[in-house]
């Protein structure tokens, strides 16, 4: 889905980079209210886990792969608003550092895989945890069905910009059938993927997972024979309160998982094009891609320039990619949780008595 330079037109791109923009500034101030004691210390390394978790495209039909996208894992795991933060992180890394996904292009990307994802996986989410019963399976199932859509959506989302402002004269029938149909399958391994990995964390960690928050149910009491709720809402038993359970190990284990996976495991992802590359191969998009500006990268196409060995080459680019992306994220996130701090005074501070 990362989309190359070439592919859309000059004012079409600038407007998404516009979007974009906006889009960010707004998150950041989002982001905000979501990082606190909890989802700060993860926010950059949930962009890490994504980074990596993009190394590993999985074969979805003949010729054609897909990865993850990360749009509603991120929102899931620490909120809409950083969501959107650690996907663009992500993005930003990869065009600068591994030319993966065009430069001028950027806007288009961090509007159709970080925007569009979250917005449209965390809505769906939100409204499917209000219907389905308070427990812990029931966050994973919405975490499900919100990634499963939001790779089609955002698959839609690339063949309406490419309506405005593609560079070929391609049917934007042929487009969106292609696109739109190769994507509902990748759809389905980024549902697998996001709900595996929000249901291992919510196993062992719910306090740590944002859009689970709340999932306690409130304690019940039974009177004449009926089961009425507590007064005060009083929450049932439950963990320890989250201030004094330590995030180390959590974070710790993340870190571990994501440079095995981008280190090693990356070398047995499939060799095969991914959805867009596929369909642009296919249907002539690509006839005017232009080269990345960042051909000449030491880090281009995620491997180490004079490293003969790919295993080697590629799997130290992996380690690479993941350090320099959960610093840039850690940092990005904790300026925003300072500038939360910061904020924060005695005149906009209420005390209850």
């Amino acid at each position: 889905m990362h989309v190359p330079d070439g592919f859309i037109n000059a004012p079409t791109s600038a407007v998404t980079g516009v979007v974009a923009a906006g889009a960010i500034a707004g998150s950041l101030r989002g982001a905000r209210r979501e990082l606190d004691e909890r989802t700060a210390p993860l926010a950059g390394l949930v962009a890490a886990f994504i980074f990596a978790v993009q190394m590993l495209n999985f074969p979805v039909a003949a010729g054609t792969s897909g990865h993850l996208l990360g749009g509603a894992l991120a929102a899931i795991l620490v909120g809409p608003f950083t969501g959107v933060l650690c996907v663009s992180v992500v993005l930003l890394m990869q065009g600068i550092l591994f030319a993966d996904g065009g430069l001028t292009a950027l806007g288009v990307n961090i509007t159709d895989m970080a925007i569009v994802t979250t917005v449209v996986a965390y809505a769906l989410f939100r409204g499917l945890v209000k219907v389905l019963p308070r427990t812990r399976r029931s966050v994973t199932v919405a975490s499900f069905v919100a990634a499963l859509v939001s790779v089609p959506a955002a698959a839609l989302a690339f063949t309406l910009l490419y309506w405005i402002g593609g560079t070929t004269d391609v049917s934007i029938g042929k487009v969106a059938t292609a696109m739109i149909g190769v994507h509902v399958l990748i759809g389905i391994g980024e549902a697998v993927i996001t709900a595996l990995t929000v249901g291992a964390v919510v196993a062992v960690r719910p306090d740590l997972v944002y859009g689970a928050r709340g999932l306690r149910q409130r304690l019940r009491l039974r009177v004449n024979g009926e089961l009425v709720d507590a007064p005060g809402g009083a929450p049932a038993p439950g963990p320890a309160p989250v201030a004094a359970r330590s995030h180390r190990k959590v974070w710790i284990t993340g870190l571990v998982a994501s440079l095995v996976l981008a280190g090693f495991v990356s070398f047995y992802a499939s060799a095969d094009p991914d959805g867009l590359e596929k369909v642009a191969s296919d249907k002539g998009i690509d006839k005017k891609a232009e080269e990345h500006a960042s051909a000449d990268s030491p880090l281009a196409d995620y491997g180490v320039k004079d490293i003969a060995d790919a295993r080697i080459s590629g799997g130290l680019a992996g380690v690479i990619g993941v350090g320099v992306t959960v610093v840039a994220g850690s940092a990005v996130f904790w300026a925003v949780r300072r500038r939360r701090s910061d904020d924060a005074s005695p005149s906009t501070t209420e005390t209850t008595v």
